[in-house]
Order: structure tokens, then C-alpha cells, then sequence
């Protein structure tokens, strides 16, 4: 059930193209505290533009539920200042579908599409290297490494729809685009908002090389992964599937290894259960796996992490074992630790910033350092 409140915009916190943060004075307090004030985020896209003093309906269900990712109201109506109808225009692929907020795009793949013609001919990624990743939190990092190859090289961003629907709600995918660091955005299945739209990571994948024109590709839920501490009960779950879909299009699938040197759950030590489950059952054989080699670390960096994530290698070698259907490529360091520290984009993962967790960002940076080798031109 979703927990709604009544209330007014007290203040304008931020905003950005497609979304926009407010300060919300609600009628009632959030169920079960006695918070009345809340920070609240509009999809401008979906609800129009909010203004000081509009009257807003908020779903504050995450609030009720004290989450973390998603702990903010979300303003579903502005009942007194409704957004104009959209004008007429082609697309008719519905996103959110038979939610009270569905909304219709025009597709990359849709019949109305200018590039329809060039999605239903293509079948193929010509070996574009496709780096398929667990967590949201790994883009900027990924990037950062590829950036330490080529920066002159075009990487496009698949938004599967695993975790955080809207593309806007991404701070860093903003940040990434402002610094010419990301070309752009395919948000696919249920996922919208991106700078094209797309039925499945198939046409997205597709769509990234024959209509983006990426040299690179990664592929990503968004924010607010969803686990619940079983095997298979984790939205990261289907990042096997889409390494299969990669080399079902004739790309070169890049399995990065979610890894952590601070995360104190064991199934998220060294090599996450997340990325092992996937990569062990569900990938087909022959995946490119690239796995940090930290002995390449300078003493220099290495006092700067705290902790080493030299702790985790003798976790890891074990963990390896389990990999042995794919081909693990060890990836020499040199150079991404800096690499690393130029992100225009704040580096974290679940709460942890780049000196705390140096393993999760080393891993990200040197499966950018691979793929960027791998790019055909």
C-alpha cells in the first residue's frame, strides 16, 4: 500500500533537467514519526514544474519505511497547477505501465521512430566492448578508467530498470553528461527518461552503437538497488542476463566484479555474492572478466586507502575459482588511482566514499582500462 500526504512547497532545493527537489510543509506528519517537513523530488517531465506554495500529493511510503536510497517524498500531482498536455507527436511505447503514473515515449525501436528503419536491420554490436555492471555507483568509475586509455572515446550509458525508473533522479548521470564524460543515455523496459528510450537492453544495446555511435557501452540499474539477503532474491541478479544479451549481439561482454575492502557483510567481502551468483550461473562461458591486480599500487596510494584492499586477495583467489568458466584478465592499476580522483562526479558506494572502499572503484576504473583496449577502430 502507499502512504499519501497532502502539503506545500516550502522551498525550491535544486533542479535539473527532468527533476526538481523541494522543502514540502505536510497537512500530517509521515506515518508513524512526527516529521512534517520533508524533502520531496517532481519528475517535471511526468508532474510539471513545482513552485513555491503549490499544493502537492507526496507518496511518502519510503519515509513511512524509513529507507535509506530512497528515503524523500515524491510529489505525484500538483492538483491546483496540472502540467499542459503534451502536444501530439509520434510513440506510443508506454513505460510504468498501468502504474497511476504510466507515461508514452517515442521509442528508439518504435515504428515512429526516425531510427526504426536502422534498429529492425541491425543485429549485430560489432564487437563493442559492453562493460555490464551491479551498481549504479560503479558509471563514474568505469568511465574514469576508459578516460585513462582514450579520453576522446564515446561511452554511452543503458539504464536497465532493475532499481531508480526515472533517469533524471541520477545526479551523477547529470554531472557525467555536463563533463562530456557520457555521450548519453538509453533508458530501457520499464526505465524512462533518457535521451532515447528503448523496449529491451537488446534495442538499447543496439541503439548505443548504431544510433549513440559508442565506441563503448555500460550497462546498469540506476540508484536504489534492491537486495534481501538471499541468493537469488537481488535486482543486480539479472546482470547475467544481460551479459548474455551482449554476446548474443555479437558485442564483447565485460563482467565487472563487484567488489568491497570495507563492507563488513562476508557475502559482500572481497568479490560480491552479486557479481559471483550472476557470473557462475547465469553468463554464458566465455565472458571477459577483468580483475584488479592491487599489488600494482604504489605504496604512495595504498597509504591513502583506508583499508587496503590488498586485505581482500586471499578472499578473492578463493572466490576466483568459481570464475574459472571465463576469462579472467588481470588489470595492472597503473594510473587509475588518479584517474579516479578526476571524476567530475562524487565517487560513493552504499555510503562509502573512494578512500573507504578503494577495492569497489578500482575494480569499476579497471574494467573501463579493459573494454577501452578491446575498442575496435
Amino acid at each position: 500500500m502507499i502512504h499519501w500526504r497532502k502539503g506545500i512547497v516550502a522551498a525550491i532545493r535544486s533542479t535539473r533537467p527532468g527533476y526538481t527537489e523541494v522543502e514540502v510543509e505536510l497537512d500530517e506528519a509521515v506515518p508513524g514519526t512526527d516529521v512534517r517537513s520533508i524533502r520531496a523530488v517532481a519528475y517535471t517531465d511526468a508532474v510539471g514544474q513545482p513552485q513555491d506554495q503549490d499544493t502537492v500529493i507526496v507518496n511518502v511510503s519510503a519515509l513511512a519505511k524509513r529507507l535509506g536510497t530512497g528515503g524523500f517524498g515524491l510529489i505525484v500531482a500538483l492538483p491546483d497547477a496540472l502540467p499542459a498536455d503534451p502536444p501530439d507527436g509520434p510513440g506510443h511505447l508506454v513505460k510504468d505501465r498501468y502504474s497511476p503514473l504510466q507515461t508514452m515515449v517515442l521509442g528508439v525501436d518504435d515504428q515512429e521512430s526516425q531510427h526504426h528503419s536502422t534498429l529492425a536491420e541491425a543485429d549485430s554490436l560489432d564487437g563493442m566492448p559492453v562493460v555490464v555492471a551491479d551498481l549504479h555507483s560503479a558509471l563514474p568509475a568505469v568511465i574514469a578508467g576508459i578516460r585513462a586509455v582514450d579520453p576522446s572515446m564515446s561511452v554511452a550509458y543503458v539504464l536497465s530498470d532493475g532499481a531508480a525508473l526515472p533517469a533524471p533522479f541520477s545526479q551523477a548521470v547529470a554531472g557525467l553528461k555536463d563533463a562530456s564524460w557520457l555521450s548519453g543515455v538509453i533508458s530501457t523496459g520499464q526505465a524512462w527518461g533518457g535521451d532515447l528510450e528503448a523496449v529491451t537492453i537488446h534495442t538499447g544495446l543496439l541503439a548505443a552503437k548504431h544510433v549513440m555511435d559508442a565506441d563503448i557501452t555500460i550497462v546498469a540499474q540506476g540508484p536504489g538497488n534492491l537486495g534481501t539477503g538471499t541468493k537469488y532474491g537481488y535486482s543486480g541478479l539479472v546482470t547475467g542476463e544481460h551479459l548474455n544479451a551482449a554476446a548474443l549481439l555479437d558485442g564483447h561482454p565485460i563482467g565487472l566484479l563487484r567488489m568491497s575492502n570495507a563492507d563488513a557483510r562476508g557475502r559482500h567481502f572481497g568479490i560480491s555474492h552479486h557479481s559471483l551468483t550472476p557470473l557462475s550461473e547465469i553468463a554464458r562461458p566465455g565472458m571477459t572478466v577483468p580483475v584488479p591486480d592491487f599489488s600494482t599500487l604504489t605504496e604512495v596510494e595504498r597509504a591513502e586507502m583506508d583499508p587496503d584492499p590488498a586485505v581482500v586477495a586471499e578472499t578473492m583467489a578463493e572466490q576466483l575459482l568459481r570464475l574459472q568458466v571465463h576469462d579472467l584478465v588481470d588489470i595492472d592499476l597503473t594510473g587509475l588511482w588518479d584517474a579516479l580522483r578526476t571524476s567530475p562526479v562524487r565517487l560513493s558506494t552504499m555510503g562509502r566514499k573512494l578512500p573507504a572502499d578503494a577495492a569497489s572503484f578500482l575494480s569499476a576504473a579497471a574494467a573501463g582500462r579493459c573494454a577501452a583496449g578491446l575498442v575496435r577502430r
